[in-house]
């Protein structure tokens, strides 16, 4: 007769959360945005269970100093539609940088995330943050 193996899973528990500060001058969109998704996961955490929500809080600034490779710049175009005819509107990534640099990196870190009911809970502790200055004091780790 064949051996019983017992599965245990994880259970809520209390979720230590660090701030992890990024700073996005010269870094690559995708990169950094594959990051701060893994970090808000808890990917990189011992006790990583995917039915709990258990990432860090991810601060990124100098979101106006964002990089792309090739000529996404002035190729990738972003959608959104109003659900009216016609009422389509498209905007390029160069276009939406200079409008608000923030829903950039902000639109890549939410396509990364996984597509259940924890990724808008995820997305709660992400900060971006167009230039240097920002409110979080406690920053504990810091990503070059």
């Amino acid at each position: 007769m064949a051996e019983v193996k017992k599965v245990t899973t994880k259970k809520k528990q209390r979720v230590d959360r660090e701030y992890h500060l990024f700073d996005a001058q010269g870094k690559i969109l995708g990169r950094l945005a594959t990051e701060t998704a893994t970090l808000l996961m808890g990917k990189r955490k011992v006790n990583f269970a995917p039915h709990i929500d258990g990432g860090d809080f991810v601060v990124i600034i100098n979101a106006d100093k964002i990089d792309v490779t090739g000529n996404k710049r002035e190729a990738k175009v972003y959608h959104r539609f109003s659900g009216y005819p016609g009422g389509i509107t498209s905007i390029t990534l160069e276009d939406q940088i200079k409008k608000d640099s923030r829903k950039v990196i902000h639109q890549a870190v939410y396509n990364m995330l996984p597509k259940n009911k924890l990724r808008d809970r995820m997305l709660t502790r992400l900060r971006v943050y167009k230039g240097a200055e920002h409110d979080h004091k406690t920053i504990h780790v810091t990503h070059e």
